[in-house]
Formats: structure tokens, sequence, C-alpha cells
């Protein structure tokens, strides 16, 4: 599902240097990775989801050439493959949460929102613990209810890679396990592959392998 050598990306003014040398992920794993913050964990992520492109270095992902497509090309390639878990949620306040849970299908090309599609929201929603808040907006939620919100809209295309960025961050344990559990269980059922950042060491028994974010950077390039 992915695999990335020697990936380069800076952002110069802000004296950060990313260096992957080597990342292998194989179709339906459930890799958690970890590491201290700051070092480039989301970076990673985004460069995965073709929200950012590397400054060199190879990168497939879904059998895409990621380094090979244009903003069009990545667009489209989300669109179909990705869903990502963000860590600030990125919900639109002008939504309330059912409408969010489908925004994809909004704005992804090729996406048809039809019966089906607004019947698995519903039905995620339920499974995460929100089904009586889909009429809120944002701002009316906890934090916690806005992270449910940001998960079901990962999962509602039914993604062949799911990327989570500390998906789990703002729950409390209990609900932390509950919501593994949907995220796993939709991931087996689709033959989704999970690639997870944490800072949540009790949950790495849930992956199939952990990868310590120090392990992927080579140590010329890391930060302070």
């Amino acid at each position: 599902m992915i695999h990335a050598r020697d990936l380069t990306f800076a952002y110069p003014r802000a004296g950060f240097a990313l260096n992957v040398s080597a990342l292998d992920v194989a179709k339906g794993e459930r890799v958690g990775i970890i590491g201290p913050s700051g070092t480039g964990k989301t970076t990673l992520l985004n460069l995965v989801a073709g929200l950012a492109q590397p400054d060199t270095g190879a990168l497939k992902v879904a059998d895409h050439d990621l380094t090979a497509l244009d903003d069009g090309g990545r667009r489209r390639f989300r669109a179909a493959q990705i869903g990502f878990i963000f860590q600030t949620f990125a919900l639109v306040d002008y939504l309330n949460a059912f409408e969010n849970i489908l925004y994809p299908y909004r704005v992804g090309l090729g996406l048809t929102l039809d019966r089906d599609v607004r019947n698995r929201a519903q039905a995620l929603a339920e499974a995460c613990g929100i089904a009586h808040r889909l009429k809120s907006h944002p701002n009316a939620l906890s934090g916690g209810e806005q992270q449910r919100v940001a998960i079901c809209r990962a999962l509602i295309t039914q993604p062949g890679l799911i990327l989570a960025d500390e998906a789990t961050g703002n729950l409390d344990p209990e609900t932390k396990e509950v919501i593994l559990d949907v995220l796993f269980a939709r991931a087996a059922e689709q033959g989704a592959t999970v690639l997870a950042v944490t800072h949540d060491h009790d949950l790495l028994p849930r992956f199939d392998r952990v990868i310590d974010f120090a392990t992927l950077r080579q140590p010329a390039e890391q930060t302070s």
C-alpha cells in the first residue's frame, strides 16, 4: 500500500527538515507510529495523502506514484483512496455533524451521495455514539464529539487507506477503545490499511506493527 524511499521535505524558514530513508506498509496492515512531538510525523501523513509533495525521493501509495501527479491528480487520488483523521478535526463550521460526515461527497469528484451513503453515515454515527448529535454544529460539540465526527467522515467513503493523526487524542480511555474497535472493524471489512500516529502507548498492542519514527529518519536530519 505504501512504498517510500529517501523522502525529503523541508520548511526552510522554520528550520525543519524531514528525511525518511524507507517506509513500507502492506495492504490491510494496521501500523502505529510513535515518536517525539515536532519531528515530522504529521508531515509524513501529509506526504502520504498527497497534501504535500516531497522535495526528493520516491513515494508510491496504492500503486500511484504521488511524485508524478499534479494538484488535480492528487485531489482525485485522495477522494478515491484516502480517509484522513486530522488532529485538529478540520470540521466545517457552517455544516452540522451529519453534513460534516458527508462532506467528502460534496467535494469528491466521482462520489455519489445516495441513500446508501446516508444510511452508512447514520450507522457510523451510531457506532461512534454521536447519533443524537447529528443536527449540532461543531461549535456546539465537545472536543471528543468533534473527534468522532471527524472519524466518521474519514470512514464514510470506505477508503483503502486510513491515515489517523492522534485519532483518539481527545477521548476518554473507555471511548478510545470503542472508537478504535469501530475504526479497525471498518478497516477489516473493506481490507483497508491503517497508518496512525499516536502518543498513547496503551493503544500500541492493538496494532499489527509499531514504528518508532526515529528509525525512519536519518540522524543528520533530525531537528532539536
